[in-house]
């Protein structure tokens, strides 16, 4: 099926203004299908067009009253005829529920045999489950009905309401864009609340009802927070009725912003012990979706080169509202430690993009466009805006965006144009600078006789102007701050040269590489410990990190850093994110495996013995410790109960983490896995287990057929098992399969549509074969137009890391 084009897109919106959709849902039948009858009212300046729908089975289309043959049907789109001023379509569709994520979603849950099913409409997958004009700039009001079984709730965009057993109404929503339609349906737990005069409910599986119940204060609180932090930013309120926030099973994202009903992963609702960063998480993607109520739903893109306007919007908004209004700290250093450290290698990539792209790609290449450019890039692009052009400035050019385009769409240079007339000056310039062009500038300091220089170096001709802090640090911690605009290729910077330590962009305000002096780097070790400042310590580390990656700073240097910061390290997120990148890049990419797994171990080790009991610290410091020891028999003990850290409960969760240890090192096998599962008879248990399986030497090939070929595999099973098929300590046992993925990966895309065929590139890609034979057949992979482009994406990414990890490999083998 081919995927629509900005052009197609731009007549279609010309010619077609859309009054309504009515959109009936039959989910009665037992088997794999379902029926949707779509009834479209629409005016036309022309005679004909196309209405997208993806069905199992075509049953009738009917045109201002005249029957039309459903065999002509090509392709995804059924092609419309004689279209007069005002139009009525009806189109009833047998539709296929889906296993991947994207159209009407539904799963089993293990735990109890229970259904459930959720709509997912987000790029290309609308038409999956409901007949519809597909794109984001024809927008209309929709009224749905469901039938269903007796026991089952609805919940949708409208508010719901029983008719009849099994039968439910919504309400007439706002104009929506199909992207964010949803329907959830199935024998959901709600649980209801109220807020401002919103109406607020909150639902999952019946089997996670315990868990839900136990954190629903949480999640209010965090609603209500960011409800009025939103509130008092914009001058309009919440505009779309109910504010329903569904965890649902198999979910191939965070959390998805359909307004009236926000749809999460279910993983959200943790079973057990998380860390207060993992909640901290939990409650910016609550505040990031809210976000959404206002950029993205009340005012939407026109094409999808735009997305940044939704979720570089979002993501800024939910770091800042999350520390300025809610519970949870921290927000800022999780940005810097976990989101824009993410930006920052998209941005280094083959891959890479500019924020704002020239609107060339179709729908389905713009999928490859939702990576840490448009989120974490964007919103820290949108954090330098704010600090040029201040908060007032650029708040009033945001409200008169809204109030300009509610309930309709826009795009960049419309939203310049209002921060334009809200006082803003040379955003043209800005924009161009810093929306139009990929890639990031290096930062360095340098130290001079006469003090200090910041030196700005672009890989293109780009001139964009940095706003920044640069801090020195004596060797006591104490700091000494200058803001400064690097507008210019090197400007002074108002330090003395006789800092143990120089810090640019020390509080994290602009986007661009950083390079620290050789007397910063040679005083990191006994100064990075000292630094109080959380997000000071993140941007030294993603410095680090960054560096290490660009075999300019020797890998056994970072692990030397390691081993002595992790010991003084007081922040969970610091711990998660860092113990993560030396666990992906430096054991087993940088380094040999065998030579740095150990120490890395007895730093970890050393740290669980004396860090606080009970704190979330301890818990991040246990799982790093887990994934890298290799003590068979404390791991082995700790799983009987024996002798477990004082302060930690050992859940369910934490013990499917020490069996897939203990797979690894050959201790456990597939008895062991089977055991565990009948303690955790869950959905989540029997994803687990497929990890589990997936790392036994003996499951590889029965793990890989599954990945490979199953296309109703569940989403979270899928990726379980992708997970755990990989490690460095198994590489002899994993080397036959490393040609195989570019032989095996681009037939994923024959089974699987949308998100899910990326993210099972990604996984399944062998990121710990460091071996540059594999050029070749990486690039012929990525050359070849006739492979999905989201498998040519994620085998570029993996081709970027490993000539990195080769070039890295081969300055450092010596030393």
């Amino acid at each position: 099926m081919r995927a629509l084009t900005v052009d197609e897109a731009r007549q279609r919106a010309t010619d077609l203004d859309l009054r309504s959709y009515e959109v009936a849902f039959d989910l009665t039948g037992s088997g794999d299908t379902f029926v949707t009858t779509s009834r479209i009212r629409f005016a036309a300046t022309t005679e004909t067009t196309w209405v997208d729908v993806k069905p199992e089975r075509l049953i009738s289309v009917e045109l201002n009253g005249q029957t039309l043959d459903p065999a002509a049907l090509d392709g995804g789109r059924f092609p419309l005829n004689g279209l007069q001023s005002e139009n009525e379509l009806v189109v009833a569709a047998e539709m296929k529920y889906a296993a991947d994520g994207e159209g009407l979603q539904r799963s089993v849950d293990a735990a109890d045999g229970r259904v459930y099913t959720y709509g997912m409409s987000s790029l290309e997958s609308a038409p999956r489950y409901f007949p519809c004009f597909d794109q984001p700039d024809l927008k209309a009001p929709y009224t749905v009905t469901v039938k269903c079984p007796e026991d089952w709730v609805v919940m949708g965009n409208g508010a719901a309401t029983q008719t009849g057993p099994g039968e439910w109404t919504l309400a007439e929503t706002k104009p929506l864009s199909t992207y964010f339609v949803t329907l959830v349906a199935g024998p959901y737990h709600q649980i209801r609340s109220e807020y401002d005069g919103i109406p607020l409910g909150l639902a999952c599986r019946q089997s996670l009802a315990e868990y839900l119940e136990r954190d629903a204060e949480d999640l209010f609180r965090t609603t209500r927070e960011a409800f009025d932090e939103y509130h008092r930013m914009f001058r309009q309120r919440y505009s779309f009725g109910e504010y329903w926030q569904v965890f649902v099973p198999d979910f191939n994202l965070g959390a998805m912003e359909n307004p009236g009903c926000v749809t999460f992963a279910d993983s959200l609702v943790f079973r057990g012990q998380v860390t207060e960063a993992e909640r901290s998480t939990r409650a910016r993607i609550i505040d990031h979706e809210m976000a959404h109520m206002w950029f993205g739903d009340l005012v939407t893109m026109k094409w999808w080169n735009d997305l940044w306007l939704n979720e570089s919007f979002a993501e800024y908004m939910a770091h800042r509202v999350a520390e300025d209004a809610t519970s949870y700290g921290g927000n800022w250093t999780d940005f810097a430690f976990v989101r824009k450290w993410w930006g920052l290698v998209t941005d280094q990539s083959s891959s890479t993009h500019p924020v704002a792209p020239d609107s060339l790609k179709d729908a389905r290449q713009s999928l490859d466009d939702v990576d840490g450019i448009t989120y974490a890039k964007g919103a820290a692009v949108i954090k330098q805006l704010v600090k040029y052009l201040g908060d007032d400035v650029f708040l009033k050019g945001v409200n008169s965006h809204l109030e300009a385009h509610e309930y309709g769409n826009a795009d960049l240079a419309e939203f310049i144009a209002k921060l334009t007339e809200a006082g803003a000056r040379d955003l043209d310039h800005w924009s161009e600078q810093w929306l139009r062009t990929s890639g990031l500038d290096t930062i360095s300091v340098e130290r001079t006789t006469d003090g200090v220089v910041l030196h700005r170096r672009s890989p293109d001709d780009s001139r964009r102007p940095h706003k920044l802090s640069v801090a020195g640090y004596d060797a006591t911690g104490a700091c000494t701050t200058v803001d400064v605009l690097l507008d210019q290729d090197s400007v002074d910077v108002a330090l003395g040269n006789d800092f143990a330590m120089i810090v640019p962009d020390a509080n994290d305000d602009t986007w661009a590489k950083l390079r620290l002096d050789p007397t910063s780097l040679a005083n990191l070790p006994q100064v990075l410990p000292k630094i109080t400042d959380s997000t000071t310590r993140a941007v030294i580390w993603n410095s680090v990190r960054d560096a290490t990656a660009d075999a300019e700073l020797d890998p056994r240097q970072a692990l030397d850093l390691f081993v002595t910061a992790i010991q003084h390290e007081d922040s969970d997120i610091a711990v998660g994110s860092v113990v993560r990148w030396v666990e992906e890049h430096l054991l087993g990419s940088y380094l040999p495996y065998d030579e740095a797994r150990g120490p890395v171990a007895d730093a970890l080790g050393n740290k669980l013995a004396s860090v606080e009991p009970g704190s979330s610290v301890q818990l991040a410091t246990f799982r790093g410790f887990v994934e890298t020891t290799a003590d068979v028999v404390l791991l082995k003990s700790w799983l009987d109960g024996v002798d477990t850290p004082a302060g930690l409960e050992l859940d369910q969760d934490l013990r499917w983490q020490l069996v897939l240890r203990l797979v690894r090192l050959d201790a456990f096998g597939a008895t062991e896995i089977n055991d565990e599962l009948a303690r955790d008879t869950s959905t989540e248990g029997v994803n687990h287990a497929a990890r589990c399986r997936a790392a036994l030497p003996a499951g590889k090939e029965a793990a890989w057929t599954r990945i490979m070929t199953d296309p109703a595999i569940g989403v979270q099973e899928l990726l379980a098992a992708a997970d755990g098929f990989w490690h460095p300590g198994q590489a002899a046992i994993t080397a036959p399969y490393v040609q195989r993925y570019f032989t095996d990966i681009a037939g994923t895309a024959d089974i699987r549509a949308g998100m899910v065929i990326g993210l099972t590139a990604h996984r399944i890609a062998p990121r710990f074969a460091i071996d540059e034979s594999l050029v070749g057949p990486a690039e012929r992979l990525i050359a070849d137009p006739a492979v999905d482009p989201a498998v040519r994406r994620q085998t570029a990414n993996f081709l970027d890391d490993l000539r990195r990890a080769v070039e890295v490999r081969r300055t450092f083998s010596g030393r």
